[in-house]
């Protein structure tokens, strides 16, 4: 059947994203629409926000990568933004928040390649250097490339001995048409797998 939606989160990663505000304090924000190309990660995100006026004037970020059990520290950060006064285009009930990671119980810690801090909290850290912003096509949003510099990643889900992630062990939280889930079991995996494990039936 055809249906209208009004959203279309089918079940995209949440990720949190470290900027450095122009006072040199760092924004947190979380956002639902990221995903990697090769080394190069894409981003959603509203256009009337904090992060994205901290990246056109100092361009560095950090995308942290929380797990499921991070999801009420996440919740608490969805209603905040880091603009005063909050945009009259911000959904209803947004309020300002200077200090976002005391809002959200979570701690920060340096970064390697980049000056806004890492969620220490997150197993997986990225890095980077935004490299264009693009208006999209229907207003309202923007579309960001990230060149990656470095990652971070909890010794736990690191396969033993590789440069890989342990999908075994990594399950990254899901924004599932505005609820959070985790990962189920493994289903199987791709030809092209680094990390190929052996399915019990």
């Amino acid at each position: 059947m055809a249906i209208e939606p009004s959203i279309l989160y089918f079940g995209t990663p949440v990720v949190l994203i470290t900027t450095m505000n122009s006072d040199r304090t760092p924004n947190l924000a979380p956002i639902s629409s990221a995903w990697a190309l090769g080394h190069t990660l894409v981003l959603g995100l509203g256009s009337d926000g904090q992060t994205v006026a901290n990246l056109r004037e100092r361009p560095e970020l950090v995308v942290n990568v929380p797990s499921p059990g991070m999801w009420e520290q996440v919740e608490r950060l969805a209603p905040l933004t880091g603009r005063s006064p909050v945009p009259a285009s911000k959904p209803k009930g947004m309020r300002f928040e200077a200090d976002k990671f005391a809002a959200a119980g979570l701690t920060s810690m340096p970064s390697a390649t980049v000056t806004p801090p890492r969620v220490a909290q997150c197993p997986l850290q990225l890095e980077g250097t935004a490299v264009s912003l693009t208006p999209g096509a229907a207003g309202g949003f923007v579309i960001i490339e990230v060149a990656v510099s470095m990652v971070h990643a909890a010794a736990e889900i690191v396969a033993p001995g590789t440069n890989h992630i342990d999908p075994v062990t990594w399950s990254p939280l899901i924004y599932n048409f505005r609820h959070y889930f985790g990962l189920s079991g493994q289903l199987g995996h791709s030809y092209r797998s680094d990390t190929p494990t052996a399915m019990h039936r």
